[in-house]
């Protein structure tokens, strides 16, 4: 199974009319958020990542996409994930970085 997903893929998803078909979670911490996020994404911090999301994701087979500013920390909540048995886990491919560069242009960086 693939599991990166690439801006484009993940702005076609998005873009599909009906219910969102999979929860977008943000894994940076809150001040990066607050600097610029994904539209529906919900921040569940890698430092709270272990303790939240458990908590948070209780559907295990509804597919998950995590990203972070560069992919790094999401890819590791994504093998967290998957370990804890989550079946359909993606991590976006370079991150919100990439977005902003690939997708969104005007959206704030840092």
């Amino acid at each position: 199974m693939d599991t990166d997903i690439s801006p484009e893929e993940l702005d076609q998803l998005m873009k599909q009319d009906g219910p969102r078909p999979f929860r977008l979670i943000d894994v940076r911490e809150e001040d990066e958020f607050h600097i610029c996020k994904l539209e529906w994404a919900e921040l569940i911090p890698l430092s709270r990542f272990m303790e939240e999301a458990p908590i948070r994701l209780v559907d295990k087979d509804k597919p998950i996409v995590v990203y972070c500013h560069h992919g790094m920390r999401s890819a590791r909540a994504a093998a967290a994930l998957r370990r804890l048995g989550y079946e359909e886990v993606y991590n976006l491919t370079g991150g919100i970085e990439a977005w902003a560069v690939q997708i969104d242009p005007t959206m704030r960086r840092y």
